[in-house]
């Protein structure tokens, strides 16, 4: 893997670490776990253009406001959630969902890609789309043994899509290869209305070892990520929706 002196310079930054004991860890993890529902923490975009991330604390009702959230993406793939009636938050299921951004499961079910839900101009204000797509990323903190899960937005796909082309792939990277530094920026709709949305830039580029190292706990993750419910994902006071495309 080339690294530029860019990357060199960032390498500088962060010093990230694999989790200490980490096989013996993932043993426990099978013993103890076993027949027991594992759940991820979540950090949260705030609404109203809040620039710091939502995460849990050390008590329940104490969340912590990290104003940047730092680590290796060891998962990230697109889930789309479609709900019947208006979204107010919490432990709401879809009516509707997509672990994948094509297969839909649930009412109406079936293809994503013709979906007229999934069209724009198809949610009650005829702006964007009553299926929301968002983004799922699992982020593995330095030192960390299970990583954090974000969900990005509508609003922050394109800022996503840009980072993964432009600084990602393009480079000669993969997602679990760089540390990826996420913040947020406050901007408005064209209706004036203040939303924050997601940065992406990479903070250090790893060294092979434990790149691969982290490749290898990325597939292994997926078996319990890609198994997580659409639940509290979509957050509709993070979302200004989006201009019709005509």
């Amino acid at each position: 893997m080339s690294e530029n002196k860019g990357d060199k310079k960032a390498i500088e930054k962060t010093g990230f670490q694999l989790p200490i004991a980490q096989e013996e860890i993932k043993e426990a993890m099978l013993q103890e776990m076993e027949g027991l529902e594992l759940s991820f923490d979540r950090a949260k975009i705030p609404s109203g253009g809040g620039l710091a991330f939502e995460v849990p604390g050390e008590e329940a009702d104490r969340p912590q406001l990290l104003q940047e959230l730092v680590g290796v993406m060891v998962d990230h793939h697109p889930v789309n959630g479609y709900w019947q009636e208006k979204y107010t938050g919490g432990s709401n299921p879809p009516d509707c969902s997509s672990m994948d951004g094509k297969k839909g499961e649930g009412s109406p079910g079936g293809d994503c890609k013709t979906c007229p839900l999934n069209e724009f101009g198809s949610d009650e204000d005829r702006k964007g789309k009553a299926c929301k797509n968002m983004h799922r990323i699992y982020l593995l903190k330095s030192g960390e043994m299970l990583p954090l899960l974000l969900t990005l937005p509508p609003t922050s796909l394109k800022n996503f899509s840009n980072y993964m082309a432009k600084r990602i792939i393009t480079k000669g990277h993969r997602s679990y290869s760089v540390v990826t530094k996420i913040t947020l920026k406050r901007t408005q709709s064209s209706s004036g209305i203040p939303y924050s949305q997601a940065q992406f830039t990479v903070a250090e580029v790893l060294e092979k070892d434990i790149a691969q190292q982290l490749a290898e706990f990325a597939e292994e993750i997926k078996r319990i990520t890609r198994e997580v419910e659409v639940m509290e994902d979509y957050m509709p006071e993070t979302e200004e929706a989006g201009e019709l495309p005509f």
